[in-house]
């Protein structure tokens, strides 16, 4: 009979994500700057040991947090063309932004960076720099099937990819109308010279 090891907890599956949930709902009503270790866990209903068993700092939790959510929202998979491939990337880069609650933490967080280049460092490095390999990966495939010329520029390709929608919804917070996805695939098709 096999004992369980003594002096390590157990990380319970359903306590992490109520912290999940704790984090995210702290960060979109109160922001980075004002949230705590001790209001995440009063609101998941768990003792502050409960944090810090899984994150040293404040910081370490909310990069945990905000990064997972973020990159896997960046899963997109293979259609087989660069057509479908940016419409899937586009509506996923849509609804990330547009969620009901990181639609107010994103914001925050890149104010925040603004304030405090560790802070944008650590952001970059834990979201953005993931989410960008997605989007590089699936570059990659259409200039293997060649559907974009060999010397297409990732880093404006990518740069080019999630701008507008940033600038429209997030900054300019107006409405993207009914076929506002399709026009921007067909712009990108065009500013990337594809051949599709």
């Amino acid at each position: 009979m096999s004992r369980k090891p003594t002096g390590a907890a157990v990380l319970q599956p359903e306590v992490t994500q109520a912290i999940t949930e704790a984090v995210l709902d702290e960060l979109a009503e109160t922001g980075f700057g004002r949230l705590s270790m001790e209001a995440v866990a009063k609101r998941a209903g768990v003792g502050k040991s409960a944090l810090y068993r899984r994150w040293p700092s404040k910081h370490d939790m909310v990069t945990a947090v905000v990064s997972e959510f973020s990159v896997a929202r960046a899963e997109v998979e293979d259609t087989g063309s660069l057509r479908g491939d940016l419409l899937l990337t586009l509506k996923a880069l849509h609804e990330w932004i547009t969620h009901p609650r990181f639609s107010r933490i994103l914001p925050d967080l890149i104010a925040e960076g603004a304030r405090n280049s560790t802070q944008a460092d650590i952001m970059r490095d834990s979201i953005g720099v993931p989410r960008r390999e997605r989007g590089e990966a699936m570059f990659h495939r259409a200039i293997a099937r060649g559907e974009l010329p060999e010397d297409t520029d990732l880093e404006m390709a990518l740069d080019v990819l999630a701008a507008p929608m940033y600038w429209r919804l997030v900054v300019r917070q107006a409405p993207p109308g009914p076929d506002y996805l399709e026009s921007l695939v067909e712009l990108f098709l065009r500013a990337l010279n594809a051949k599709v």
